[in-house]
């Protein structure tokens, strides 16, 4: 059954490489070619409409110039073949949208221990109390496993499909569209995920995640402008804008509760 099913052994995907195409004018993109290896974090940013959904769909469908892009994917080197591409088993990409919404009446533990079963997995409570409790710490709210899935909030949701994706699923590129609107916290959402081996890229216009990765992609026009490393000084910036972070959120946990607001000018200074 495992092997009709095809949901057993790692795919062990070491790179994705991109290779140019054209933008929405039909200009040649100015990148030779990009290799990203696993464990790496990729920051996608640019305008709002300028392409960054594009680029990780064509990412997700293994662009063989066969897209508006005319980009083309391949991993460990080689084009992803007819299977790969459109199966809806051992799918390589598992991608994390803006906007999630459960339908099925179901508990937290009934809806991760469904996945756990339709992977076969032997370890299936240990996993689902794995799987729980990184999501709890990921999320700004807690929940139970008796939680309906249904009530969970947009946050809850995406810290539960952001664990149930590092942990449970065999897909080893993971895309994220706008992590920081998530209500989570992100970085021990992004550690979690490179944790696990996957190749992580986020279309983001949050400049906290975006240094955070190795390395940006510039999207203007429909098409990659630049790729970018990211810098020692852009580190040192980011521990800056972590601090201040650590300040606002602060001040909506307050607010959430009804208590009076302080700015701590100290940390603002510095």
């Amino acid at each position: 059954m495992i092997d009709f099913l095809g949901v057993e052994g790692d795919k062990g995907v070491q790179s994705i490489t991109l290779k140019p195409g054209f933008n929405k004018y039909k200009e040649a993109e100015t990148f030779d070619e990009l290799v990203i290896n696993k464990g790496e974090i990729i920051a996608i940013v640019g305008p709002t409409g300028s392409g960054k959904s594009r680029l990780l769909a064509d990412i997700e469908w293994g662009a063989n110039a066969d897209t508006p892009t005319k980009r083309t994917v391949l991993i460990d080197g080689k084009a992803m073949d007819i299977q790969s591409r459109f199966s809806s088993n051992n799918k390589l990409v598992a991608q994390l949208s803006q906007n999630m919404n459960f339908v099925m009446d179901l508990s937290v533990e009934e809806f991760v221990e469904l996945h756990a079963k339709s992977r076969m997995i032997e370890n299936e409570k240990e996993i689902i109390e794995k799987i729980f409790n990184k999501a709890n710490e990921l999320a700004g709210e807690k929940f139970s496993l008796d939680t309906p899935i249904t009530s969970l909030s947009g946050g809850q949701s995406r810290a539960l499909m952001i664990a149930d994706v590092a942990i449970l699923s065999k897909s080893p590129i993971v895309l994220i569209d706008e992590i920081e609107n998530a209500g989570i916290d992100r970085k021990k959402a992004l550690d979690l995920l490179v944790g696990e081996d996957k190749i992580v890229l986020m279309a983001t216009h949050d400049p906290i995640l975006a240094l955070m990765g190795d390395k940006r992609i510039i999207i203007s026009n429909g098409g990659i402008d630049k790729v970018m490393e990211i810098t020692k000084g852009e580190k040192a910036i980011l521990h800056k804008l972590e601090s201040l972070d650590e300040v606002i959120q602060g001040m909506r946990t307050k607010l959430r509760y009804g208590q009076e607001l302080e700015a701590n000018f100290e940390i603002i200074k510095n």
